[in-house]
């Protein structure tokens, strides 16, 4: 920290707290018309595939280098309160699979794309959690949520948004199972294993607002310093398709009567790179176009889960192995997924 940083953090820690939140709105805000302003600026059409990517980097790239930033800072925080020993008694000391169940529902209250869910990753590991068990929440964040949950049951209805719900954690809690009892530890980054516990701050009236404030910032520091230019290059990447990736091309080979349509489905989705609200949009209209809803929902499944730019932000913190079973495990709870729905409806 700088020296007029930590005079601020240290005399009026709860104003930098609120001039911290106001900017942080302030600039998230903005996201969308400095997107589009900039893209205006350019001698590109709007509507045209550069245009349309060009607009999703420039969105997406500070919003959520935006989010990592805010999820780091709180995260931060919370570690100060909580030592590695009281995290493990939540998860890590509960019977084998409960806490893997506790993991995926805290997934469900989290509202994070993959990306940021990554600094939740470190943060768990850090903590001491079993790997397993923060796999679960890893799936559960981004693939299973309420803003997923939100928008299929206003397009599809309650029957298909508790259908997915149940399913997605399902996925997620298996999956989370399995990788744990393949004890893959070994196969974490160098750097993420070798990581101090968080940062503890005791809770005996010695330790105040100011501290915790300082715990936050060190905290991205630490993790956003060294993840931000995976970040940068996965949204480049999903911005580059998602400009190109024709949808009727893919809407016409999704139907329910071909076997082979639910594995396509989601080999389609690993290059891609958005998040729930994006995504189900884009269901909304390959159903439209003739697609079965287990297919599409495949689709849906893999873009938010299985993403190539979310594999490149993984690869910072986990080794090619790791991220070939992870990718192995969770393909397989999809493919199940996508067969039940185009069976049953």
């Amino acid at each position: 920290m700088t020296a007029l940083a930590h005079r601020w953090t240290r005399e009026h820690p709860q104003l930098l707290l609120i001039l911290g939140a106001a900017l942080w709105l302030a600039l998230y805000r903005t996201l969308i018309p400095a997107s589009e302003a900039l893209v205006a600026l350019l001698p590109v059409a709007r509507d045209s595939h550069l245009g349309s990517a060009l607009q999703f980097f420039f969105y997406d790239t500070p919003k959520v280098l935006l989010l990592l930033t805010g999820i780091v800072f709180v995260m931060g925080m919370v570690n100060s309160y909580f030592t590695p020993e009281r995290t493990r008694a939540l998860l890590a000391g509960r019977a084998a699979g409960v806490a893997n169940v506790m993991a995926a529902s805290l997934g469900v209250v989290t509202p994070f794309c993959s990306c940021s869910a990554v600094p939740l990753f470190i943060g768990f590991v850090q903590a001491g959690v079993p790997l397993g068990v923060t796999f679960s929440f890893l799936i559960a964040a981004p693939m299973v949520n309420e803003v997923a949950l939100t928008l299929l049951l206003a397009l599809f209805g309650w029957k298909i948004a508790l259908l997915y719900l149940s399913l997605g954690l399902t996925i997620a809690i298996v999956a989370g199972w399995i990788i744990g009892r393949l004890r893959l530890e070994a196969y974490l980054e160098d750097w993420v294993r070798e990581l101090p516990p968080a940062q503890v701050l005791s809770d005996d009236g010695t330790v105040h607002l100011q501290d915790r404030i300082e715990a936050g910032i060190n905290n991205v520091r630490d993790v956003v310093g060294r993840v931000w230019p995976y970040i940068v290059a996965g949204i480049a990447i999903g911005a580059a398709i998602h400009g190109y990736v024709p949808q009727d091309f893919m809407a016409s080979i999704m139907g329910a009567d071909r076997w082979w349509s639910v594995p396509l489905a989601v080999l389609m989705g690993i290059p891609m790179y958005t998040n729930a609200a994006g995504v189900i949009p884009i269901v909304q209209a390959l159903l439209a176009k003739g697609a079965a809803l287990g297919t599409a929902l495949a689709f849906m499944m893999s873009v938010i889960a299985l993403s190539l730019p979310e594999m490149v932000i993984l690869r910072k913190v986990l080794k090619p192995r790791l991220i070939a079973t992870f990718i192995a495990v969770v393909a397989s709870g999809i493919l199940v997924v996508g067969y039940v729905f185009n069976a049953v409806l």
